[in-house]
């Protein structure tokens, strides 16, 4: 058995590629446990604060906990994501998300490594 426990003053920033107005943070690795697969961060973003349009590399999640933001996929679809909501997608779907709504959004994100 392996585990790791993050506190939340323990979440570690790194830069996003893409990103923009927002402050993003490592809660977990793969490496923090035998065999992991799983990566989660947990992202803020400022009013106007997102991510490009970018293919993803691995499945994810997206998971917003606070606030409202808007996901638009490579075909073009948007979604407004507000508390409680989610969105699942698979490795190299296209997508972008800006927080369209008036206060700090958080978005907490889960990457599946193969």
């Amino acid at each position: 058995m392996s585990y790791k426990v993050t506190l939340k003053n323990e979440a570690t920033k790194y830069e996003a590629p893409g990103h923009f107005e927002c402050l993003t943070t490592r809660l977990h690795n793969p490496d923090d446990v035998n065999d992991g697969t799983i990566v989660m961060g947990l992202s803020h973003f400022l009013p106007g604060g997102g991510a490009n349009m970018a293919p993803a590399k691995f499945e994810m999640v997206y998971y917003v906990q606070k606030g409202e933001m808007t996901v638009t996929m490579d075909d073009e679809k948007s979604y407004v994501l507000h508390a409680g909501d989610s969105l699942h997608f698979g490795p190299g779907t296209g997508r972008a998300c800006k927080n369209t709504g008036v206060d700090c959004a958080e978005m907490i994100t889960v990457m599946i490594k193969k």
